[in-house]
């Protein structure tokens, strides 16, 4: 576990803050019908959620977890997700339970906090505005803002540097392997919560994390208890 007070507390997005598998389930499908292909659901786009909106429409039209070469009509499914998705952001998802309980706590007590997720500014900060909590967050950094997105530590380093913390006394908070990865390379301290994406990783305890943090509503009594 930590043993600082975090000078940049940064959450993943999809899986950790917000339920949003539903209405990307939703997008990939209707694009897949569109196109003439048969829908995945809900249960398999959950499980390819979390290295960019490339990577899940790919993985949606090839069945692949990990393509070797873009599927044909690629660039029509991804015109077509990008369109279903920015119309419908958040009809059938929400916020986890807890986090807007989190966020406020974490806003009482001081703490910077920002959001680090691979998913497009378009559709980033209008979901966040949508669901109530940009006033808790002192930066949003999305996906098309850096040269290179999660499970490089790019945007993790550029967003310390924002502010002026050092990386060993950031914390990130995450669902997933990609986070992990990224915190790992940064040099930032990782939180996981035990719901979300975790893709091929089985449980959260593989992930690897310094610890597990049950609700971000109780992330503000953890930080007392371990800082």
């Amino acid at each position: 576990m930590i043993g600082f007070r975090p000078e940049l507390i940064a959450f993943d997005l999809d899986g950790t803050l917000v339920d949003s598998a539903p209405d990307l389930a939703w997008a990939v499908d209707a694009m897949l019908e569109r196109l003439g292909r048969a829908p995945v659901g809900l249960e398999r786009a959950r499980g390819w959620i979390g290295n960019g909106a490339d990577m899940l429409i790919k993985r949606a039209m090839t069945g692949q977890m990990w393509p070797e070469a873009e599927p044909e009509d690629f660039r029509e499914g991804m015109r077509l997700f990008l369109e279903f998705h920015e119309a419908h952001l958040c009809e059938r998802g929400g916020l986890f339970p807890g986090v807007l309980e989190g966020l406020e706590g974490l806003k009482a007590e001081g703490y910077v906090t920002a959001v680090i997720t691979n998913k497009l500014a378009r559709f980033t900060e209008p979901l966040l505005e949508q669901l109530g909590v940009t006033e808790y967050l002192d930066f949003i950094g999305s996906g098309d803002q850096f040269e290179r997105i999660k499970p490089d530590p790019l945007p993790l380093l550029k967003t310390a540097e924002r502010f002026g913390a050092l990386p060993e006394h950031c914390l990130m908070v995450g669902d997933s392997d990609n986070d992990v990865r990224a915190a790992r390379a940064a040099g930032y301290a990782i939180l996981c919560v035990p719901y979300g994406y975790r893709g091929e990783v089985a449980t959260p305890e593989q992930l690897g994390a310094d610890g597990i943090v049950d609700s971000i509503g109780e992330l503000p009594a953890l930080l007392k208890r371990l800082t």
